[in-house]
């Protein structure tokens, strides 16, 4: 099969730079430098509530598959379960 040729080139899609072009031009390493710097100035601001505390914790699958089939928000929903158990039992 034969490659056709594109009949028409479109120029103004990339046209040439002027000298004002060039004048503006920034090179990429330093649009890198600016973007890592504004990503790292943002900080995560105070908690509204006491942070969690990271474990690792085994649970069986018919327990994991349970609070997933409820959607997002399955980690939470097990917490809240287990406070739950904590107060009736305390």
């Amino acid at each position: 099969m034969k490659k056709r040729q594109n009949p028409e080139p479109i120029e103004n899609e990339n046209p040439e730079w002027t000298e004002a072009d060039f004048k503006r031009a920034v090179p990429l390493s330093a649009l890198r430098d600016g973007v890592q710097k504004a990503i790292s100035a943002r900080k995560r601001g105070p908690q509204k509530s006491p942070t969690k505390q990271l474990v690792s914790l085994r649970l069986s699958p018919e327990v994991v598959s349970h609070f997933k089939a409820e959607g997002r928000g399955w980690q939470t929903r097990i917490d809240d379960t287990l406070k739950s158990a904590i107060r009736k039992t305390g």
